[in-house]
């Protein structure tokens, strides 16, 4: 799992028919400190997320699990919104 902040939302009209409901977000990656990286990537929200919010993300094979499709072309899936994130140094 990996935890992230929403920077954006992206739209594709064209995409495979497997996609097509889904709503697709922009998401950095936070590192070890709760810091924003450069990493981003996209992932499906099944959870109701929107920009700012810090978010949880599975990736692979559970991405496409938590959408009841294992063959859905999708490679992260946002299954939480993060109330607190409490690290120790």
């Amino acid at each position: 799992m990996v935890v992230g902040e929403v920077v954006g939302n992206l739209w594709a009209t064209k995409k495979d028919e497997k996609l097509s409901g889904l709503k697709f977000l922009v998401v950095r990656k936070l590192d070890y400190k709760g810091k924003k990286t450069d990493n981003v990537i996209v992932a499906v929200d099944s959870v109701g997320a929107g920009i700012g919010d810090q978010v949880l993300i599975v990736a692979g094979s559970s991405a496409r699990v938590n959408l009841g499709d294992k063959n859905i072309p999708v490679d992260a899936t946002i299954v939480g919104i993060v109330d607190s994130l409490e690290l120790q140094d």
